[in-house]
C-alpha cells in the first residue's frame, strides 16, 4: 500500500527543497507544485482581483488530478502541497482582502466540497511555520520574477490562515517545524532531526 507525506507552507517556506531532501532520503517519488508550467501565476500577482477566481480553479483541478494518480500509481511519494491549501488558505484569504468575488469564492467551495468529499487525507501532514521575514529572504534568494511583487501583507495574512487551519487540523498525523530555528537545506544536523520526528510519526503507519 502507497504512502503520502505531504508539505505545507506559506510561499518560501521551503517545501520544495524538504521534498527533494525526503524523498531522496526515504527513496519515495518526489511529487513537486508545477509552478513554472502554471498558465495563471504570472498574470495573478499583477492582478489578483482579475485572475483570482481562475488561479484557484487551476490549482484545484491540478492537485485533485495529481491526489488520484498518486494513489492509482501504488507507490509512496512525498508531496510538496496539497489540495487543502488551496481551499482553507489562499482561496479564503482572496475572499477576506476583495480579491475574489463572494459568488466566485462560494462556486469554488461548492467544487472543492464535492471533491473533498472522495479524497483521502495524507498518511502525515508537515506544516512548515516560518516567519514572514524568513519567507521574503528565502523568496529572494530563489528569485522568481512572478514572486517579485508579493506583497507583506500578502505574506502575513497566509501566515495568520496557516496558523489558524493548522490548530484545528485533524484529519491525520501533523507534523510542525519551525524554519526560523531549523536550516534544513543547509544543515545535515537539521534536516536529520526532521527525519527523527518523521520516523517517529510514521512508525505506526508501516
Amino acid at each position: 500500500m502507497n504512502r503520502i507525506i505531504s508539505i505545507e507552507g506559506n510561499i518560501g517556506s521551503g517545501k520544495t527543497t524538504l521534498t527533494s531532501m525526503l524523498a531522496k532520503h526515504y527513496n519515495w517519488e518526489a511529487n513537486y507544485e508545477d509552478a513554472d508550467d502554471n498558465p495563471y501565476l504570472n498574470d495573478f500577482y499583477e492582478d489578483m482581483q482579475r485572475w483570482s477566481f481562475n488561479l484557484q480553479i487551476y490549482f484545484l483541478h491540478n492537485r485533485f488530478s495529481k491526489i488520484q494518480e498518486i494513489r492509482k500509481s501504488g507507490k509512496s511519494v512525498i508531496q510538496d502541497r496539497t489540495i487543502y491549501e488551496d481551499a482553507y488558505i489562499f482561496a479564503p484569504n482572496l475572499n477576506a482582502m476583495n480579491l475574489m468575488l463572494k459568488r466566485d469564492f462560494n462556486t469554488y467551495n461548492d467544487l472543492f466540497n464535492l471533491i473533498n468529499s472522495v479524497i483521502q487525507a495524507p498518511d502525515l501532514l508537515i506544516y512548515l511555520r516560518a516567519s514572514v521575514p524568513t519567507l521574503v529572504n528565502q523568496i529572494q534568494k530563489r528569485g522568481r520574477e512572478y514572486e517579485a511583487s508579493i506583497r507583506l501583507d500578502y505574506l502575513n495574512r497566509l501566515n495568520e490562515r496557516y496558523e489558524a487551519w493548522i490548530s484545528t487540523y485533524d484529519a491525520g498525523k501533523l507534523l510542525i517545524i519551525d524554519v526560523d530555528q531549523n536550516n534544513f537545506p543547509e544543515k545535515k544536523e537539521d534536516l536529520g532531526k526532521i527525519i527523527q520526528k518523521i520516523d517517529a510519526e510514521i512508525n505506526g503507519l508501516f
